[in-house]
């Protein structure tokens, strides 16, 4: 019993504690809904204010960007054009006038002078230690860079008061090569900053203020007045050069409770299930509207990806392919399924490639990819296809890398027709030095006559002599047989050496670099230049150090280059005294950059400002008879490997051509 009695009170008390406590708790929710709704407009408010913020300093650096990119165009097209004042007057204030947010436009010399300006009547730039300090550390690290802005008065709707206006200039370093040609500068009033790129729906629900890294005020603009300080976000403009800090401060206020809590939570409680059965029935609606959009998307997405002619591949960090579309698959000739999920090595990696591949992938796997390279893949049935491969990393959205992106190029097409560029040139290469020879043959017949014809005289002397002394029954002596036989033997290897030179020329060879002795190649082909000289009456003469390096080059191109200079020579120089008619090729190497000189230089009439400027355009020629290929095809020559043709007047009357060509600097020793 008395236990019984003790048992009855705890029971009382726990049925009227139960209820208290869930009244308490009712009351606590009541109590607590409306600050946590407070708290949560509070929140979103903020959260708010801060993507707005976000979006308008994106807003204002994309519009900056876009400027920095018309700017550094426009330097571009200072440096490589060379402007008249009123050209460079135009310009600038084209710029100008595209972007209202610009102030001024100027061309700054190294000295800080004036070269240019947008302005109608230049005045100079004010000057500040600021500006003067970007203006040298943009031309030390050839950076565009920004100034930090500075506070300036300006005089505004033609009041004779000044009024206080910060100005941010823009610096472009001007470089042509080495050679530096000043700063385009372009000024920004912050204001104006502020009232283009700022749209007017921020600005009626915020105060927006450009502040400087000491919180000076640089511009402001508060439609609907000045912020209540609840609602802040900073947000600093990543310029280069400048600290600049967007701070936004909204004009709203805290949020206020309800004035009956009691009432307000029942309200909040009753409209509380609706609206989420409305949220519940958006959110479904909008799930729904995202996955149509996705799918859309995804089906384009593939739609486009099959249409590319270009083939895409993604691997992982481990070099697994996770990914291939539809033009990949055709140019290495297997299906996505054999491929997907594989690790290296591939198969459409050729067997006599594969050191190169490995030896490739291992620098992808050390994050070392090469950006852009040229290889080949082979598909299933043997047939090799050139490619040309770019790579890039592949970051997800938090920017982390987690593989590698390429693109993969057919160049088949590309290389056909280089092969066959490459097959054209070779013919008409051959055409030109058949018409070489073309021109030569008359030389050749009268330069052949005298050989041949003093191989005549000499076996019809030995003839009669030999008839003579069998007339006489006597017996001829040998001494007075051996030196006319000697002298046509002579004549006649005379006559040959002339017909192999002409012979070697003309042939048709594919061309072959090899080791070539600039002495010893002039002298194969100095009988034709002799031939040439001696029906003009020029002179010819060598210089040839005993130590030339030689160089790796085709020899009958060079030769063709030779012939094609001191022919060109010889006829330059048909209207001038005799006396004066001297042709020489001199040749030197140069240290300084490991390559063998050679000049061909004449007295000849030089060449005329007009026709310089077209001297080495095909199809242009001074002859009534040229066919204007024979320079171009020299310059072609000379730069196949890997050199340069030039001219110069000669100081002596008339012109010298000259040409380098790299030098095997293993051979290569220096001249005593």
């Amino acid at each position: 019993m008395p236990s019984a009695s003790r048992r009855q009170p705890t029971r009382t008390a726990l049925r009227w504690l139960l209820p208290i406590v869930l009244v308490l708790f009712f009351l606590a929710i009541l109590i607590w809904l409306p600050w946590q709704a407070r708290q949560m407009e509070s929140n979103e408010r903020q959260e708010q204010l801060i993507a707005d913020t976000l979006w308008v300093e994106q807003t204002i650096r994309f519009q900056l960007g876009r400027d920095e990119e018309a700017l550094r165009a426009l330097a571009s097209e200072l440096i490589s054009t060379n402007l008249t004042p009123e050209q460079l007057h135009t310009r600038l204030a084209r710029v100008l006038k595209n972007g209202h947010e610009f102030l001024r436009v100027a061309w700054l010399r190294p000295d800080g002078s004036l070269q240019g300006s947008s302005d109608a009547m230049p005045l100079p730039l004010p000057s500040s230690p600021a500006s003067a300090a970007t203006m040298e550390l943009s031309r030390k690290t050839r950076k565009a860079l920004y100034t930090q802005p500075e506070i300036q008065s300006e005089h505004s709707n033609g009041a004779a008061a000044p009024v206080a206006a910060a100005v941010m200039d823009y610096h472009v370093p001007l470089f042509r090569g080495d050679e530096y040609l000043g700063d385009l500068v372009a000024s920004y009033q912050t204001r104006v900053l502020l009232e283009e790129m700022v749209p007017w729906w921020f600005a009626q629900d915020n105060q927006v203020t450009l502040v400087d890294r000491d919180d000076r005020v640089l511009a402001r603009r508060a439609a609907a007045g000045p912020g209540h300080g609840v609602y802040t976000h900073k947000r600093a403009l990543d310029l280069p050069g400048a600290n600049i800090t967007l701070v936004t401060d909204s004009v709203k206020s805290e949020p206020k409770l309800l004035p009956n809590l009691l009432v307000g939570s029942v309200i909040v409680l009753s409209l509380g299930l609706l609206w989420s059965l409305l949220a519940l029935w958006g959110h479904i609606s909008r799930r729904l509207a995202a996955e149509g959009a996705l799918r859309q998307q995804m089906s384009f997405r593939t739609a486009m990806e099959n249409s590319l002619v270009t083939g895409l591949r993604a691997r992982d960090l481990e070099g697994r392919i996770t990914y291939v579309n539809p033009a990949f698959c055709q140019i290495v000739g297997y299906p996505a399924e054999e491929i997907i999920g594989k690790l290296p090595p591939m198969p459409y990696w050729a067997p006599e490639a594969m050191v190169e591949y490995q030896t490739r992938f291992a620098s992808v796997l050390a994050g070392k990819v090469t950006p852009q390279f040229e290889t080949f893949f082979q598909r299933p049935d043997g047939e090799r296809v050139p490619v040309l491969i770019f790579e890039a990393p592949l970051v997800d959205s938090h920017g982390k890398q987690t593989g590698w992106m390429g693109s993969i190029l057919d160049i088949s097409d590309r290389k056909r027709i280089e092969d066959l560029n490459r097959q054209q040139h070779e013919k008409l290469q051959s055409s030109a030095r058949l018409a070489t020879m073309g021109e030569m043959a008359s030389m050749l017949a009268h330069e052949l006559n005298q050989p041949l014809a003093a191989i005549s005289s000499y076996t019809t002397g030995a003839l009669n002599l030999l008839k003579n002394a069998e007339s006489q029954h006597s017996v001829v002596a040998a001494s007075a047989l051996i030196p006319a036989l000697e002298q046509a033997s002579a004549q006649a290897q005379r006559a040959g050496q002339i017909i192999r030179s002409v012979h070697e020329f003309v042939k048709k060879s594919e061309p072959q670099r090899q080791q070539i002795d600039i002495a010893t190649l002039l002298e194969g082909i100095r009988t034709l230049i002799e031939l040439q000289a001696r029906q003009a009456y020029v002179s010819f003469r060598v210089s040839i150090p005993e130590h030339l390096p030689p160089v790796l080059a085709d020899r009958v191109m060079i030769e063709q280059v030779l012939l094609n200079l001191t022919r060109n020579g010889i006829e330059a120089m048909q209207h001038i005294p005799p006396q004066r008619r001297m042709l020489k090729v001199q040749a030197e190497y140069l240290p300084e950059t490991a390559q063998v000189s050679v000049a061909v230089i004449d007295q000849g009439h030089g060449i005329p400002e007009d026709v310089a400027q077209r001297l080495f355009s095909p199809f242009f020629s001074t002859k009534a008879e040229g066919m204007g290929m024979g320079l171009n095809i020299c310059r072609t020559a000379i730069e196949f490997h890997g050199g340069t043709l030039s001219y110069n007047a000669n100081p002596q009357g008339g012109t010298i051509f000259t040409f380098v060509l790299p030098a095997l600097a293993s051979t290569a020793k220096p001249e005593t």
